[in-house]
């Protein structure tokens, strides 16, 4: 009897331990997300000098020298729509998705002619995600500029679906995260917003 309640004392604090730690992580993933003024600083005349600039030639090269390693933050997304802005980190394995977005590392980088396809948590970096609505501006703010990106759709599509990561005849930004949103264990679909280079600012 002695000995079945430390088994069950022992079931318990390991529980208790693995639920702390569990909340611990979540909130540290959602601390990654600041809230934002989607306002522009900069005045109307100068934003608009700098469009009529950057819509001349919007996309980029990066050499191999401004590549990203894994795990590196290269950039930031921002949503005005959800106030929101996270760091974009090289790679998509769960250590770089616990520090922000993921940068498919088999895609181009934002700004770029191409697919560039970023990756995020349904339930921390990507909770809000579902509000956002073709129209709405993705906005990629790297050390070439920021990259003003236009939402044409969203779907829903399976886990399994490659046709997410294919190239593009013109610079397209990918998000996937995990569907349903408020599913409970490894969700079994994906939701895929994609977006169109619409200008960069400097």
């Amino acid at each position: 009897m002695k000995w079945d309640r430390l088994l069950a004392y022992g079931l318990v604090v390991c529980g208790v331990a693995y639920a702390s730690y569990s909340a611990i992580s979540y909130y540290q993933k959602l601390d990654v997300v600041k809230e934002i003024d989607p306002t522009p600083k900069a005045s109307a005349h100068a934003s608009a000098q700098a469009k009529e600039k950057t819509n001349q030639n919007s996309w980029v090269i990066y050499s191999a020298k401004e590549r990203p390693i894994k795990g590196e933050h290269f950039a930031d997304l921002v949503i005005p729509r959800l106030k929101a802005q996270m760091p974009v980190i090289e790679g998509t394995d769960e250590d770089e998705l616990a520090q922000g977005v993921g940068h498919y590392a088999g895609s181009v980088l934002p700004g770029e002619p191409d697919n560039a396809v970023l990756s995020g948590h349904r339930d921390t970096i990507f909770r809000k995600i579902g509000q956002l609505k073709p129209g709405d501006e993705l906005h990629v703010k790297t050390s070439r500029g920021t990259f003003v990106y236009v939402i044409d759709k969203t779907w829903i599509t399976h886990a399994d679906d490659r046709t997410v990561i294919v190239p593009h005849d013109q610079p397209t930004l990918t998000l996937t995260t995990c569907y349903p949103f408020y599913y409970i264990g490894p969700a079994p679909k994906r939701y895929i917003i994609q977006s169109t280079l619409k200008e960069r600012i400097h």
